[in-house]
């Protein structure tokens, strides 16, 4: 599947110094609606194409802070339209239908196991886990989650995962001279592979901080 996205994703690469930044909006934001892109194969590139100022300003500290946030803007705005389509179809219809549009009942089941047991965390979680990262918006949409916290977890998890693999690609386009597109996604799929435990406990410790945070506001809110 990756492989074949690539080669049709490059030659949209090849064009990224005049439409990279409308090309990383349009298919992150297909990234995080129902279809199932990977991620990797957009923001890894960029960070890569960022380096070598081969994206709009041609400034790699510029087009690599503006790459991360078109992402996550990205991200956000296909997130939204998972979020709205669930709440005005409704749990019947997505189930009954979904399955035609990359919406397998077992995986929806799995998304509202996660959603009703970790809550409205799991929205910002979730944007860094494989598989269920572009349909964690469809339980919070049928929950009628407070679209404010919706947008804020979702913005944050998003904005951070293209940040980790806009710095990955960037690292590349640092350490080696010349490599095909399909190199770039592979080798940063591997160094995300091997250092994903770092950003679990990432995960880990923020979570801890914002549990403590958040007891430490409702129990104040109490006396």
């Amino acid at each position: 599947m990756t492989e074949i996205l690539v080669q049709h994703i490059e030659y949209a690469a090849a064009h990224a110094h005049v439409w990279g930044f409308v090309i990383i909006f349009v298919l992150m934001a297909i990234e995080s609606s129902v279809i199932p892109l990977p991620s990797e194969v957009i923001m890894i590139p960029a960070g890569f194409l960022a380096y070598r100022g081969g994206l709009t300003f041609q400034s790699p500290h510029v087009d690599v802070i503006v790459a991360i946030a078109v992402g996550g803007v990205g991200s956000l705005v296909g997130a939204m339209v998972n979020y709205y389509i669930s709440l005005w179809l409704g749990r019947p219809i997505l189930y009954r239908y979904g399955k035609y549009f990359f919406l397998k009942p077992q995986l929806l089941e799995r998304a509202e196991e996660i959603f009703r047991k970790y809550g409205d965390i799991t929205t910002f979680v979730c944007r860094f886990l494989p598989a269920i990262r572009h349909l964690i918006s469809i339980p919070a949409g049928l929950s009628r989650m407070d679209i404010k916290r919706f947008s804020f977890y979702t913005t944050l998890g998003a904005g951070m995962w293209c940040a980790i693999l806009t710095y990955i690609g960037y690292y590349l386009g640092h350490i080696a001279e010349n490599m095909s597109y399909a190199d770039i996604v592979n080798k940063g799929k591997g160094l995300l592979a091997e250092h994903f435990i770092w950003i679990i406990v990432g995960l880990v410790v923020i979570i801890a901080v914002y549990g403590y945070i958040h007891h430490k506001i409702v129990k104040g809110s109490q006396k």
